[in-house]
């Protein structure tokens, strides 16, 4: 056989799973340990179909209302998202006596909270984010009808008619583009000066330190793969990041099925990151396949540690989770 050709995969860290997808996963978990089959989940738990399968073999079902909870299995609990949900939604929950378990990240309830405190101080909220993200529903969603303005784009925060007289404040969803947001910040800055800014920072540790690590890893990649779901904001983000920090070619693959190798050509450093809704499994999976086609060499690109952990609800924490019990989406780890 012909030797393999040799290949450096630069592998970012961090990468994958944050606190907030961990824990939220966990919660699937362990309420089926506790509960047993089936678990409602309303609306992908996690942006990433295999973990959604994951989950579903071991008996959660899946919903996007919690109108199609059978009558009959009204006494299984149900867990919202890590993304969160409208208030509407767990007063929905306790109207239909349900049993609910929210998963919401608890960074993503922070933003909920600082949406909020600019409301109480008489604040009209600009939500930096992209329309029709579960998230951005979310956050819209914990306060009244018309408080809450979307803001997209740099244009839209630059053609933005307040209502008269409010005085303004802004946060923003999680998973954005740090660069991006902080050209949105800039422009809302520069067009009302008075604007005020979250008590805290809103976009997540996470998505800042993935698209810091890609920003350090991409500059002479010949491609730069992102692990995750095209339905994933934060994995999206780190395609474009890529590829604006240097990488000749950047994709998003949700598979190692997924890459054709017949065109990836003549490649000598191929950067690999993921999103934080996928699993490192999928990771191994795809360095096995470049294993079994080069010669490969890995280089670690770590720009810092990650030591976060968000702990499940006290209902929950008398269950045993055991290394067995996330192996489907964390390995042999």
């Amino acid at each position: 056989m012909p030797a393999k050709s040799p290949l450096t995969l630069r592998l970012c860290e961090p990468r994958g799973f944050c606190a907030g997808v961990d824990r939220a996963i966990q919660i699937v978990v362990l309420a089926l340990k506790k509960y047993g089959a089936p678990v409602y989940v309303r609306h992908e738990i996690v942006h990433n179909k295999f973990v959604v399968e994951g989950l579903r073999s071991r008996g959660a079902v899946f919903i996007e209302e919690l109108d199609e909870i059978p009558p009959d299995h009204r006494d299984a609990p149900v867990v919202f998202s890590a993304h969160g949900v409208p208030k509407s939604v767990p007063a929905h929950a306790e109207a239909l006596n349900l049993l609910y378990l929210d998963a919401t990240c608890p960074l993503v309830s922070k933003v909920h909270k600082q949406a909020m405190r600019h409301q109480r101080l008489g604040r009209h909220v600009l939500l930096i984010g992209h329309a029709g993200h579960p998230e951005v529903i979310g956050t819209m969603g914990q306060l009244p009808e018309g408080a809450v303005s979307l803001i997209e784009t740099v244009a839209d925060a630059r053609q933005f008619s307040p209502p008269e007289g409010a005085a303004l404040g802004y946060v923003t969803q999680t998973t954005l583009s740090v660069d991006d947001t902080a050209g949105i910040v800039a422009a809302l800055e520069d067009t009302f000066p008075d604007i005020q800014a979250p008590a805290a920072e809103s976009i997540c540790y996470a998505t800042t330190n993935r698209q810091e690590a890609v920003k350090q890893a991409a500059p002479g990649c010949d491609l730069f793969l992102v692990v995750g779901a095209p339905n994933s904001s934060n994995s999206r983000r780190l395609v474009e990041v890529a590829e604006r920090a240097g990488a000749a070619r950047a994709m998003l693959v949700q598979r190692a099925a997924e890459i054709d190798w017949l065109v990836l050509g003549g490649i000598g450093t191929v950067g690999i990151s993921a999103g934080a809704s996928a699993p490192e499994i999928i990771v191994d999976e795809i360095i096995a396949a470049f294993r079994e086609r080069f010669d490969v060499t890995l280089d670690i690109a770590l720009t810092v540690k990650e030591t976060e952990t968000f702990p499940v609800m006290r209902t929950l924490r008398d269950v045993e989770l055991t290394a067995a019990d996330m192996a489907f989406v964390n390995g042999d780890r």
